[in-house]
């Protein structure tokens, strides 16, 4: 899909994008429920290099293309959901998440998640435009 100029490589970042966050999402939330657990260690990922990581890999392909203009279904699970161990842990006290730390990623995540859902809205609205005009 990233060869049409109809849908081009943007759509397939913010798809990514979106991904990326949802799950980072997943794993802070996951942080904060277990505040209180004693021993847990929190992990986070780093947005960057993950959406960079699955910009990167070719999408495996679930059922084989008959024809080159179908599209194609592609794996939704392209890169792993897991993070790595946060620095600031300490082990030996109950309190190993840091609420404040948590809620500011949480926070961040979420502006970053709806950064890139109002730019596929304003992608999809020029899209829209471009076809009612071009109906006319």
């Amino acid at each position: 899909m990233s060869d049409s100029r109809l849908f081009n490589r943007t759509y397939e970042v913010l798809s990514n994008s979106l991904d990326v966050s949802a799950r980072r999402h997943n794993l802070i939330t996951g942080n904060i429920a277990n505040k209180d657990t004693i021993g847990y260690k929190p992990s986070d990922l780093d947005f960057q290099k993950t959406l960079k990581r699955a910009m990167g890999e070719t999408p495996p392909r679930k059922m084989s293309q008959t024809n080159a203009r179908h599209l194609s279904a592609v794996d939704g699970d392209r890169f792993s959901m897991n993070g790595s161990n946060s620095e600031d842990v300490d082990l030996h006290h109950l309190d190993s998440v840091n609420i404040d730390t948590e809620m500011g990623n949480l926070v961040e995540n979420n502006i970053k998640y709806r950064t890139t859902t109002e730019m596929l809205l304003r992608k999809m609205a020029i899209l829209r435009h471009t076809i009612q005009e071009g109906g006319r």
